[in-house]
């Protein structure tokens, strides 16, 4: 499994990608893996600001359909609108082209955000 160590990760299985004042967020390696073949990835709250630990959008998967929760506060600016017509790119490649959305980070990033080597730990793949 791949983990790249520049990304910050939470326990629901989500990767926060920092630059700056704006933060990229997608679902894991392990999450994709788990969930199987992702079918549809829903967004509706681009433009809306959102808590940290609040429900963002969901991922749909051939047998199920999981919520995606927020790691950081901030207001979602874009979502990747490649994830309509192409949702496979969330499997294929989780961290690169199939992130998806970019928020503006408000306030202090979430103290219980975790490391690579955490994150390995906690999914039991170090």
């Amino acid at each position: 499994m791949n983990f790249p160590q520049e990304l910050k990760y939470t326990k629901d299985h989500e990767w926060v990608k920092i630059d700056g004042d704006v933060a990229t967020i997608g679902i894991t390696e392990f999450a994709q893996s788990e969930l199987g073949d992702i079918v549809y990835v829903e967004v509706e709250t681009v433009g809306e600001t959102i808590d940290a630990g609040e429900v963002f959008g969901t991922v749909e998967a051939v047998k199920t359909v999981s919520d995606l929760f927020m790691p950081i506060s901030g207001e979602i600016m874009e979502f990747n609108e490649e994830l309509e017509g192409s949702p496979e790119l969330v499997n294929e490649s989780p961290y690169e082209s199939g992130w998806m959305v970019k928020v503006k980070i408000s306030g202090d990033l979430p103290s219980d955000l975790l490391s690579a080597e955490e994150y390995a730990e906690l999914v039991g793949k170090d």
